[in-house]
Formats: C-alpha cells, structure tokens, sequence
C-alpha cells in the first residue's frame, strides 16, 4: 500500500489552476489598464501634481517599477526560507485580507524609504522597467510549481503578519490597483491640464 500523504500534502502547497489563472489574470489587466491610463498623457499631465506632498502620476510610475522588484524579491525570499510546517494557520485568510486593506484608499500610508520615487527617473525609463519587471513576475506566476504556500515570510505591517509566498505574489497586482485608484484621483483633481489641443 502506497503512502500518498506527502503528494497531497505538495499539492496543497502548489498553485491550484484557479489560484494561477486569478494572479496571472490580475497582473496582465492592472499592466494593461496602467499602460492604457498613462500612454495618452501630456508632459504636464505626466508630471502634475495635485498637491505639495502629493505625487504626480509619473511618480507613481516610477514607483510601480521599484516596488514590483521589491514584491518580487519577498517572494524569492520566502521560498528561501525553510517550509513552515504551520503555514494554513499562519496565512490563513491573508488572501481576502490583502485585497481589503489595499483596495481602501481612505487610510493613507506612506511608501517604505526604498521604494519612494525621487523624480530623477524619465517617462520612457520609468515605463521600461515597469514593464521589463512585470514582465518577470508574469512569466514566474504563469510557469511555477514551486510550494509558494508553505513558505512564509513577515510583513513589516503587523497588521498582515506571515504571508505566504502566493500571498505576496498576490500583493503585486492587487498593490498596482492600489494605484491605478490613485491615477484615477489625480486626473479628477482640481487643476488637472487639458489634453493637448483641448
């Protein structure tokens, strides 16, 4: 008799399809709608600011760039932690945790040091590693059989606490849309310059 324990035990560990389709179909449309959003945009529209601490959506754009890489790198790093063997305790119900604390834009929070754009990036060079470092993170979430859910790693919120590595994989689009949500304001806010030729 053959002890199938363990291949149950990894298939709950690995992506279901449903859970591959969800990440991979989340990062291509927050890609799409963010490179619809900002390709039509002026000069003034890319670099306006609807207030002194507030960013303009080419800030925002570079800040898509660096904070991918660095979502990504969480990701790499759980999976170089040891499997944690209470991992289904640990991130339980993280999943519909994250879309809710990121979909609610009422509570600001600021961006960690590492990820707060400084202005000296270009349109054409904050797109371009926006989109060669989605382009990375879509290829991993498309291919991987990984056991991204028994390895965790801490949030630096507590209010997330262990995530698991699809967890944090998740947290890339779902932090785009936060985003995109942002693009949206700044285009209705006050002041916000005309198309060329309107």
């Amino acid at each position: 008799m053959t002890d199938d324990t363990g291949t149950v035990g990894r298939a709950l560990e690995t992506l279901t399809e449903a859970e591959r389709a969800h990440v991979t179909q989340l990062l291509t449309r927050t890609r799409d709608d963010f490179l619809t959003a900002v390709e039509p945009l002026t000069p003034d529209q890319w670099a306006f600011q609807p207030g002194p601490d507030r960013w303009s959506i080419g800030l925002i754009a570079e800040h898509l760039g660096l904070v991918e890489s660095r979502l990504f790198g969480q990701v790499e790093r759980a999976l170089r932690e040891p499997p944690n063997a209470n991992w289904e305790s640990a991130s339980g119900g993280k999943d519909a945790l994250i879309a809710t604390m990121l979909g609610n834009r009422e509570t600001p929070r600021a961006a960690p040091e590492p990820v707060i754009p400084t202005g000296a990036v270009d349109r054409a060079a904050a797109l371009g590693v926006f989109q060669e470092r989605r382009a990375r993170t879509l290829a991993f979430a498309a291919t991987t059989h990984e056991s991204l859910k028994s390895h965790t790693l801490d949030h630096h919120r507590p209010t997330y606490g262990t995530l698991n590595a699809y967890q944090w994989l998740l947290y890339i689009p779902l932090h785009h849309q936060r985003h995109l949500d942002q693009i949206d304001e700044v285009k209705a806010a006050p002041g916000f310059p005309p198309a060329d030729g309107v």
